[in-house]
């Protein structure tokens, strides 16, 4: 993946960078659970472009907003169900899915990808950011307990989440610093 290093731009993170959001791009971030990460996806809209961040936890956009507000990026932000989203049928070219879909129940996640779908154009991009399953020590611990997002990885994790829902091409673009990136496209029809 010696790639991957050499697409990146300095001081740029690694999910900044695997997403590829460009000027004029409308993104949407479902989970605000890393504030840090929404507001450079934001600039790198740009003013031609719309950012959006929603999660259902009120603190937790708060928080968003507050970060993105300091680090001068424009961010719209909401609170509401995964399961539905505010928003305009086909409003966005790319929505992100970070660390929200191993923590739901099968039926809401199914439900969260089904809107994260219907919010996207057709054509439009859709990104994972999971944690990593962990290995060696950290696994045997975790499979001995009820570890969230156990049956989740078992089950096909985001791969088999965004494939159920018909999403295509959907793949497994990078595994690297504790987190696993997984993109799929919404159909055309």
């Amino acid at each position: 993946m010696k790639w991957l290093s050499a697409l990146r731009n300095p001081g740029e993170s690694l999910a900044v960078s695997i997403a590829g959001i460009k000027l004029g791009d409308r993104v949407l971030m479902l989970g605000c659970g890393d504030p840090s990460l929404i507001a450079p996806l934001a600039i790198k809209t740009g003013l031609t472009g719309r950012a959006c961040a929603l999660d259902e936890d009120a603190s937790r956009t708060r928080r968003a907003a507050d970060v993105s507000q300091k680090d001068g990026a424009l961010v719209e932000t909401f609170i509401a169900p995964w399961t539905m989203l505010p928003l305009d049928s086909g409003a966005f070219d790319v929505v992100i899915i970070h660390g929200v879909l191993s923590a739901l129940t099968p039926e809401r996640r199914a439900g969260c990808v089904k809107e994260a779908q219907r919010v996207l154009r057709p054509g439009g991009r859709c990104l994972v950011i999971d944690d990593a399953p962990r290995g060696g020590l950290g696994a045997l611990l975790n499979s001995r307990g009820n570890a969230p997002g156990r049956h989740y990885v078992a089950a096909g994790g985001a791969v088999r989440a965004l494939e159920a829902e018909g999403f295509r091409a959907v793949r497994t673009v990078a595994e690297r610093e504790r987190l696993v990136f997984v993109e799929g496209v919404r159909g055309t029809g």
